[in-house]
Parts: structure tokens; C-alpha cells; sequence
């Protein structure tokens, strides 16, 4: 394997998908060598939609990291110290991101390789991926794969026309369930621009 130690000017490419789950969920992110682990946590909770509301930790060469948070344990090290060419990765190298310690999702982030930073190019910026981050809070990746059989196309068409059917309560009441069959019915796309908007937002807000 190459070493890739990082200069200012590299880009690093990633492919982070969720352990546990097919159809596979991934995203291809491209983030310079230089971006410190706090801002690469913003860039994955935003390629994954996901929303920041739970612990989180980076497992790279036997250690772990995060952003520490009144109440919860700490961490050895500052995550806005410590940048990604920092570990001198290899290409292919692989480490964990954990989110969600109840639920216990296990992002898989993969190096694929080192770039030079194009001319006028914004970074971070997603190239690839596939289907929709799971739901926040529906259990994890087996309860994840349960409720993806139990939401068949068959079974949001039937469900919608029972709601639709239903006289005697108003739309209001179904907000919840409606929301969950939205999902559902689209978890199978993938908007890439709509990642992207979501990382240049975070860009241009100084969170990465």
C-alpha cells in the first residue's frame, strides 16, 4: 500500500458506508487533507443526513476520538487539532465512525485515494452514494432491515389509501406516520446535489 502523508494541497477521497445494512448506503466524499476530525464528524453527518443528536466517536489506529460534551466521558485529544493527513493513512486504509451508541451505527470510511486539489473546485464536496440514510432513532441496522421488508410498495399504497379513506380523522393526525411512508416510498434514491448543498452550507457557515 502507498503511503499518503498529505501535503496542503491533496484531497482525500473516501467511500463511508453503514456496516449491516443492503441494499448498501454509502456516500463518496472528497475533503482536503487538511480538514481536522471535528469538521470531517459536520461532513458526515451532513453527507449522510444525519442530524448531530446523539454521541459519536472516530476509532483511527486503536484510539478513539470525538467532540466531548458536558456529562458524557472525554477524549485524550482535541479533534479541531488533530487533521486527517495527521495519521498518515495508507491508500485503502480503513477506520470506524460510530454514531448513535444506542442505535449503533457503524460508518466504514475507506481512503481510496490522494488528488490534487483542483483549481477553483470547493471542498468538501460528495461525488457518489446511494440510498438514504436510515431514520434517526428506528433502532439501528437489524431493526433498520426489519422495517425495511415491513414497508413493502405494497404496504405504503395500501396504508395511504386507508388514511385517505379515513373520514373521520383529520390529515393532522397521521403527520407522523405520513412522514415515516414518505421515507419509505423514497429511501431507495440518492440526491447528491442535495448532499452538496448540505456540505457548502456547512462551508460557508465555518462548520467544516
Amino acid at each position: 500500500m502507498t503511503d499518503l502523508p498529505g501535503t496542503p494541497g491533496d484531497i482525500y477521497q473516501f467511500r463511508i458506508w453503514l456496516r449491516g445494512i443492503s441494499p448498501m448506503i454509502w456516500r463518496r466524499i472528497l475533503v482536503p487533507a487538511t480538514t481536522h476530525l471535528a469538521a470531517f464528524h459536520t461532513i458526515i453527518q451532513q453527507a449522510f443526513g444525519w442530524g448531530d443528536c446523539h454521541l459519536h466517536r472516530f476509532h483511527i489506529h486503536g484510539c478513539d476520538y470525538g467532540i466531548w460534551y458536558p456529562g458524557t466521558p472525554g477524549f485524550r485529544d482535541d479533534p479541531t487539532h488533530i487533521r486527517l493527513q495527521d495519521f498518515r493513512f495508507r491508500q485503502h486504509e480503513r477506520f470506524l465512525y460510530a454514531y448513535d451508541f444506542g442505535d449503533g451505527w457503524q460508518h466504514e470510511v475507506r481512503l481510496e485515494q490522494a488528488i490534487p486539489a483542483k483549481p477553483g473546485a470547493v471542498y468538501p464536496t460528495c461525488t457518489g452514494g446511494a440510498r438514504a440514510a436510515p431514520l434517526e432513532n428506528c433502532g439501528g441496522p437489524w431493526a433498520f432491515l426489519v422495517l425495511q421488508q415491513q414497508f413493502s410498495g405494497y404496504y405504503i399504497t395500501q396504508r395511504l389509501a386507508d388514511i385517505l379513506s379515513d373520514g373521520d380523522a383529520p390529515i393532522s393526525d397521521y403527520v407522523e406516520e405520513l412522514h415515516e411512508l414518505q421515507y419509505w416510498a423514497t429511501a431507495h434514491q440518492f440526491d447528491r446535489r442535495d448532499v452538496n448543498r448540505r456540505l457548502h452550507h456547512a462551508l460557508d457557515g465555518g462548520g467544516v
